[in-house]
């Protein structure tokens, strides 16, 4: 039985991954790295700041330097946060189908994006009501495609009086997500999960329990038939 929705944030309610991706490559550039579109879509598309950077490091054969990881992740936000003062747009079709969502079942963001991030974009957008939990990089130690954040949202959902009882279980809960390693972090959760073909192909969304190519296509009705 589907209870509640958890959705990924960028890539799947903002169309936020080319502006991190030029962000990720300016930071890179400070150590001297480069990043192309393809290792960042392949390699970096889910990590949160600091998992971008470490893997930076151990790509390029070094030891994570903590401080310069957290200067970096520093400089990152501050950036982005200017970059986004006035909003970003929405992926088509994200803001009706989170309304619609809304009036059926409880829906939470599980992101590695900073919460105050999170949340000044879904006020941009009109939609922080429709949202009864966040989980972000804040709450967590692991970025995907670990399932601590997803884990969290759930334990956050377990507290809204509809979810008490009987205990949401993570089984009774979908994820929707854009990238591989989400996938993998909903799966590893517990969870079934959508994927949108926004940032990867269906190729490498394959191992999702549903797979569309926008909102629109999404039929909530049979995926919660689906779930038994």
């Amino acid at each position: 039985m589907l209870r509640a929705i958890i959705f990924d944030f960028d890539g799947v309610i903002v169309d936020a991954e080319p502006l991190i991706l030029k962000l990720t490559q300016q930071m890179a550039a400070q150590e001297g790295w480069s990043v192309s579109v393809e290792e960042y879509y392949q390699d970096y598309l889910a990590l949160d700041d600091r998992a971008i950077i470490e893997h930076l490091y151990r790509s390029h054969g070094r030891p994570v330097d903590n401080a310069r990881r957290d200067a970096l992740v520093a400089w990152k936000s501050g950036a982005y946060a200017k970059i986004i003062e006035n909003g970003l747009p929405a992926m088509p079709g994200a803001p009706e189908f989170v309304n619609r969502a809304a009036k059926i079942y409880p829906l939470a963001i599980a992101s590695g994006s900073l919460r105050s991030e999170i949340e000044h974009l879904v006020g941009c957008l009109g939609l922080r009501e429709r949202f009864a939990v966040l989980a972000t990089a804040d709450d967590v130690e692991r970025s995907k495609p670990d399932p601590a954040v997803y884990l969290k949202a759930i334990e956050r959902l377990r507290q809204i009086p509809l979810l008490r009882t009987p205990p949401l279980l993570a089984s009774e809960c979908l994820a929707i997500e854009d990238a591989p390693l989400g996938v993998s972090a909903a799966h590893a959760a517990g969870m079934k999960c959508l994927a949108l073909t926004h940032s990867r192909p269906r190729a490498e969304l394959a191992h999702a329990n549903w797979i569309f190519d926008h909102f629109k296509e999404i039929d909530l009705g049979r995926i919660a038939e689906e779930f038994g």
